[in-house]
């Protein structure tokens, strides 16, 4: 089985002790968020086909590593960088910093071990597409040789997305917008272009649309991809496609986070509701419990 950690969560960046004692532990829990149940999902040495890390700041585990290492387990950092101004993204890490760190883990595991997610692109008088053009480039730059593929989306208007934003709004005077087809297909395209100068490839998370306006330009992403773990172990890995919406590729695997447990309070963040309670479940979660947000 491939262990998803998380995109529910942060991991890497506020429960590096936790994942590391549910390694030593050799199994975790999660609730599954439309069910409510717990489910155990084994831990141990040889029921682990690869980890894939979802960050935005992977240091408190970048030197950790050693217990995923013996055991032999391939891993793919996705991780994210977008260089949004502080009203959108009050708390994560600079992009300068998290650029460092994706060229360290390129140096000590190659670049097929890192991806760049530049995503979600949210448009808005303070982030129109020229902002766009310029940041996107500008980290590119800084990436270019450490990674061979970034992910892109545009923002998706879920329920927890629509209400942090509109908060905003109110509060900031931002006028966030859902841009038209022609104008995402203009932006993705001029993204494209950039990043092929950097030597990457851009992909698309569960956007068929652009893709299919795109065609030799842009393909679908894989975030969870089993060719990927398998060219960092050296070996084949074999897991069946079971994308979680419409368009997506990702390959099966389990998700061990849980919503609303990161404090980044990202803005446009469709896994926390309400950042107050993110914050608490951070404060107040036992490294040693079987799960996180339980």
């Amino acid at each position: 089985m491939i262990i998803s950690a998380s995109y529910r969560t942060d991991i890497p960046a506020f429960y590096a002790d936790w994942f590391l004692a549910r390694v030593d532990a050799g199994f975790v829990h999660f609730r599954n968020p439309f069910g409510g149940g717990l489910v155990d999902v084994s831990l141990a040495a040889g029921d682990v086909d690869g980890l894939v890390f979802w960050t935005r700041n992977f240091a408190p585990l970048i030197d950790r590593l050693a217990p995923v290492i013996a055991r032999d387990w391939p891993f793919v950092v996705q991780f994210t960088v977008t260089g949004y101004p502080r009203m959108l993204e009050p708390s994560v890490i600079r992009g300068d910093d998290a650029v460092a760190q994706i060229a360290r883990l390129a140096a000590r595991y190659g670049p097929r071990a890192v991806v760049w997610r530049y995503d979600p692109i949210l448009l808005s008088p303070q982030t129109e597409a020229p902002w766009h053009r310029e940041t996107f480039g500008r980290l590119a730059s800084g990436l270019k040789g450490h990674v061979d593929e970034v992910v892109v989306s545009f923002v998706e208007p879920y329920r927890k997305t629509v209400r942090n934003l509109d908060k905003l709004a109110a509060g900031a005077a931002l006028e966030w917008r859902l841009p038209p087809d022609d104008e995402k297909i203009s932006i993705v395209g001029d993204l494209s272009a950039i990043a092929a100068d950097a030597g990457m490839r851009l992909t698309l998370c569960t956007q068929p649309m652009l893709a299919d306006a795109l065609p030799g330009v842009v393909a679908p992403a894989r975030c969870i991809d089993a060719m990927r773990l398998g060219d960092v172990a050296g070996r084949s890995i074999a897991a069946p496609t079971k994308g979680n919406r419409p368009g997506c590729l990702c390959a099966q695997s389990r998700d061990i986070g849980a919503y609303d447990t990161c404090p980044h309070g990202c803005a446009y963040c469709y896994a926390v509701a309400d950042r107050d309670r993110a914050k608490q479940a951070h404060a107040t979660h036992d490294r040693h419990a079987a799960g996180l947000g339980h």
